[in-house]
């Protein structure tokens, strides 16, 4: 994109919408979503139905999950915080017990540890991929061990064949080779080898908060597994147990019956998404300052979010400098999604060990992402490239 074009665009090409840094529907519904509520409410409209959450057609969007995913069993619930948390209890943790955590990650997965008694021993990740990098998970695996915790990334598969060879190098002196957890909260659908996430793990846990690639009216998610005993005990975690400890971590029917319809139409989504970064990648090439989103051959990414870098350089100071300016000037608000979540959760700071973090730390001051949606008009992508080569000129000659 030359300078004069550019020019034009900012001159001519004002966005469409408000983006927000992150998109607060990072999906979007149709007609169909509509009529699913409309239908699953007058079905329940009788005083000797009502709104049951363990309805058929919560049973019907588990199933479909389930078998799009390639795993053996999904269970609904309120969201993935909580699905996190039901997989951290399938553990059974004692005090001691270490779980492997990256630390450029969403809060929500550490929190979990924490929550059952585990301690959080932070993890590097990959500098070009932000998935946890298996030489530093295997550096710090002890006979506390008991599982390895990644995030798929931005929308990225990590390399959970990896973790699982890892794992089994690795087993704990008394419960065996050690569990590997997903947490694809922003990467539903995303594939390793030909594989969508969650036919890998052990269990793996997914949002479909209102944020998130697909949604079920704000809240809500998903566990999956193909353990069955693992799915038996958060079914009863998930309704007040029974012969164990439970409460109410229940996905409404009205909820599942809008996860049904985004079920069909999310790989469409997220082929309009990948589509909108294939797009942005062309628009930024030869904009040498910025390091564009990588994907690994061996992975089909569904750029949930657009990751950047500033080089070393920039780390810091010069970094807020640029997101300043698309932010004041241009109008674009950046993410930075995420640097090392202890740095902006007390709680965490003040109950893990962040002390040998390098590469975290470092890559926290320069990652950025901006806006990025499904929906997103190429006008509208090429205003954000434009005003990204603008910034980046800026922020060259300050």
């Amino acid at each position: 994109m030359d300078a004069d074009r550019r020019k034009e665009i900012l001159a001519t090409q004002k966005p469409e919408i408000p983006w927000a840094n992150e998109p607060a529907l990072g999906g979007y519904y149709t007609e169909a979503e509509f009529e699913a509520v409309r239908a699953e409410m007058e079905r329940c409209n009788q005083p000797h139905i009502g709104f049951n959450a363990n309805a058929p057609i919560t049973r019907e969007f588990e199933e479909a999950f389930a078998a799009w995913c390639g795993a053996g069993d999904a269970i609904a619930n309120n969201g993935a915080g909580t699905g996190l948390d039901m997989a951290m209890m399938c553990l059974d943790l004692q005090p001691g017990d270490e779980v492997i955590v990256p630390a450029i990650n969403f809060k929500a997965a550490a929190l979990s540890v924490l929550g059952q008694g585990g301690t959080v021993v932070w993890c590097e990740v990959d500098e070009r991929t932000f998935q946890a990098d298996p030489e530093d998970i295997e550096r710090r695996i002890t006979p506390r061990t008991r599982a390895i915790y990644p995030v798929h990334m931005n929308g990225m598969a990590a390399p959970i064949d990896v973790y699982l060879e890892i794992a089994e190098r690795h087993p704990h002196p008394q419960h065996g080779p050690l569990k590997v957890i997903g947490d694809a909260a922003r990467s539903c659908g995303a594939k390793l080898h030909g594989k969508r996430v969650g036919s890998w793990e052990w269990i793996c846990v997914f949002s479909f908060h209102t944020m998130k690639l697909m949604t079920t009216l704000g809240e809500g998610g998903a566990v999956v597994t193909s353990d069955p005993a693992a799915a038996e005990r958060m079914r009863k975690i998930r309704g007040f147990g029974g012969d164990i400890w439970g409460t109410n971590y229940k996905l409404t029917n009205v909820q599942a019956a809008v996860g049904l319809v985004q079920l069909s139409r999310i790989d469409g989504m997220i082929e309009q998404r990948r589509a909108v970064a294939h797009e942005r990648n062309e628009l930024l090439a030869g904009l040498e300052e910025i390091t564009l989103p990588h994907c690994p051959d061996d992975r089909w990414h569904t750029y949930y979010l657009y990751t950047c870098l500033v080089p070393r350089e920039w780390a810091g100071e010069k970094r807020d400098r640029l997101l300043q300016l698309m932010r004041e000037d241009y109008g674009i608000p950046c993410v930075v999604a995420n640097p090392p979540c202890y740095q902006s959760h007390a709680f965490l700071r003040e109950h893990t060990d962040w002390s040998d973090l390098p590469r975290s730390e470092e890559l926290g001051k320069r990652l950025f992402c901006p806006p990025t949606h499904p929906l997103m008009s190429t006008s509208d992508n090429e205003y954000i490239a434009a005003a990204l080569w603008e910034t980046v000129e800026r922020v060259r000659e300050e």
